[in-house]
């Protein structure tokens, strides 16, 4: 089985609003609808776990049933960190799932998810047992210990820019979360960052411009702008 694990218990401190950006409305829909959506319709996801605000399970129900999305079948209160929430996703399912099943790890505002971008990190898994999402960069890159200055320039050739999803399996991911424990990691900011930490090596699979994280305002206005575009040129621009 492979399950779609989607985190949503930010708070959206960056965005500055008092709802959590994951429930801001875009269009009448929430961001984590869209996101929802486009693993409901993936053929090779079988299940959703949202991990979430405790406040805010009701209203994912809610549009889970407004909306079809009866992929989701659990939904499970988050922690303080992000390596928290996804901790307590994956002991909900390491009640009702084996070890072996596929979870794919999702940020829950990451709503412009494409079936190929799904579909890869499935197949790299299958090849290598792990698959991150990522992008070649193409800035010049600085390292800077204070922001404001910098005389090191890295090879950006050798840059890469990690999104998710990050695809492992159960397995894998409780043991990784039970050796955080054990060797007392905490909050790291993405299961990539963990594996690293604990000697993994990562595999790539596809990224993509669009598979943009909705923090900013900003990321909000180019989100807006994607699906404005996608609505007036639909022969044109296929969004996923």
């Amino acid at each position: 089985m492979t399950i779609a694990l989607l985190t949503a218990a930010g708070k959206g401190s960056r965005m500055h609003t008092e709802i959590p950006k994951q429930f801001l409305h875009i269009n009448n829909r929430p961001i984590v609808l869209y996101t929802m959506e486009a693993f409901q319709k993936h053929a090779q996801i079988d299940a959703i776990i949202v991990v979430t605000l405790d406040a805010w399970k009701d209203m994912i129900w809610a549009y889970a049933r407004q909306y079809r999305i009866d992929k989701l079948k659990w939904i499970v209160t988050g922690g303080e960190t992000g390596q928290e929430s996804i901790n307590k996703g994956l002991r909900a399912l390491e009640k009702e799932c084996g070890k072996d099943d596929v979870i794919m790890i999702h940020d829950g505002n990451r709503p412009l998810i494409s079936d190929e971008i799904i579909s890869d990190s499935i197949a790299t898994y299958k090849k290598y047992g792990s698959a991150v999402a990522a992008m070649p960069c193409i800035e010049a890159i600085y390292r800077s210990s204070d922001g404001e200055k910098s005389e090191i320039a890295l090879d950006r050739h050798e840059m890469f820019r990690t999104q998710t999803p990050h695809t492992y399996s159960l397995g894998k991911l409780l043991w990784a979360h039970k050796k955080a424990e054990e060797q007392k990691i905490s909050n790291t900011t993405a299961t990539c960052t963990l594996m690293s930490l604990l000697g993994e090596t990562i595999y790539f699979s596809k990224g993509s411009e669009k598979n943009l994280k909705l923090t900013t305002k900003e990321d909000v206005d180019i989100f807006e702008a994607l699906l404005e575009k996608e609505k007036r040129y639909p022969s044109f621009y296929i969004m996923r």
